[in-house]
């Protein structure tokens, strides 16, 4: 799998024209490669691409993939960033969760691993059947006793076949609340906000410096390379994917074959995705620039769309004038208000042009 990786580089190393300022190792366990396998990666890609001088480079792990002599030897890498799925510091939601971990090895994990990096993200779970308010504030304090400096945190959803899906229909645990979880939310809001946290993104929250420039390139429509099975990419307009069975990808690959599909994206599709993204973000649609991307007949779609939910207070359109040195730009802005940003993901689809 390794070989095949550092393989696919290689093969594609014409497709980013930009320079590389982001690396992330992510999706399955990336923490089990060994500190010499990432190294090889991470060499892989300098040889074959062009990169910014400080890239953030991140790794995925969960807490009882990081020993201490681990993130030792992570410290030591150009690794500069970890993301932690702790997703609960209490043990009953992470067996309701069917989490792997326990909770005194997160404990133990952000102990070691705040004494080695700066720049570490968790991801935190909230609207957990029985978990209280006062719980999810104490899930919070604890991250914030930690000196994270930045948390990813999602409503729980229930995923066919799974255990708590089981639970669920059995009676053993309770069916999701949605005003549960609307609670949850408007608490990890003020609660961040107390902290200094920005709420830059709907379910993400960083320090000032500390976003996530890795799924901030996502969410302002720029290019990426997916590397390895199941691997998504995107260069602005085609969306292309690798084969998910590992056997497939590695024989393809030896081949010289790149094992994917592409997808072009319509005028349609790359509006709504904008939208979709944009009311997500603090920076919020650009209206100037739905006009001069994408036309009159979008320009003039979306305004009509939007009054229902602006009188409703949940969207607001912000005029600002943006100047540095030389450069001086007018934009108008289409944002969630404070009670539209629980619902962005329902206000966007009933933006979309269908």
């Amino acid at each position: 799998m390794l070989t095949a990786i550092v393989k696919e580089l290689e093969l594609r190393n014409t497709e980013i024209s930009e320079e590389i300022e982001t690396i992330y190792f992510g999706g399955g366990t990336p923490s089990l490669l060994t500190v010499d396998e990432l190294q090889l990666i991470i060499d892989t890609i300098y040889k074959n691409y062009s990169v910014v001088e400080n890239p953030e480079i991140t790794l995925e792990a969960n807490p009882d993939d990081l020993s201490k002599s681990q993130i030792i030897q992570l410290s030591k890498t150009p690794i500069n960033r970890l993301s932690i799925g702790i997703q609960s510091f209490y043990g009953d939601d992470l067996k309701t969760m069917n989490r792997a971990h326990t909770a005194s090895e997160s404990l133990e994990c952000l102990s070691e691993s705040t004494r080695y990096f700066e720049n570490i993200t968790i991801d935190l779970i909230y609207g957990i059947p029985n978990m209280t308010e006062e719980r999810w504030r104490q899930n919070l304090q604890k991250a914030f006793d930690f000196g994270v400096s930045h948390i990813s945190s999602y409503a729980l959803t229930v995923e066919p076949k799974t255990a708590l899906a089981s639970f669920i229909k059995t009676g053993k645990y309770p069916p999701l609340d949605e005003s549960l979880a609307a609670k949850h939310f408007d608490i990890l809001v003020n609660e961040t906000a107390k902290q200094g946290f920005i709420h830059y993104e709907i379910s993400n929250f960083g320090k000032e410096f500390f976003f996530s420039k890795h799924n901030t390139s996502y969410w302002l429509g720029k290019q990426y390379l997916g590397i390895g099975p199941s691997a998504h990419s995107y260069n602005e307009k085609e969306r292309s994917w690798n084969v998910a069975n590992n056997t497939k990808y590695i024989k393809s690959i030896e081949q010289n074959i790149l094992p994917s599909e592409k997808e072009l994206l319509s005028d349609k599709d790359r509006f709504n995705e904008y939208i979709m993204t944009g009311l997500r973000t603090i920076w919020g649609v650009d209206l100037i620039k739905v006009r001069s991307e994408f036309g009159e007949e979008f320009y003039s779609h979306l305004l009509k769309a939007v009054k229902k939910h602006i009188d409703q207070g949940l969207l607001i359109i912000e005029n600002c004038h943006f100047e540095r040195s030389e450069e001086s730009q007018k934009l108008i802005l289409l944002k969630t208000t404070s009670k539209g940003k629980f619902l962005a993901d329902g206000i966007a689809s009933y933006l979309f042009m269908v």
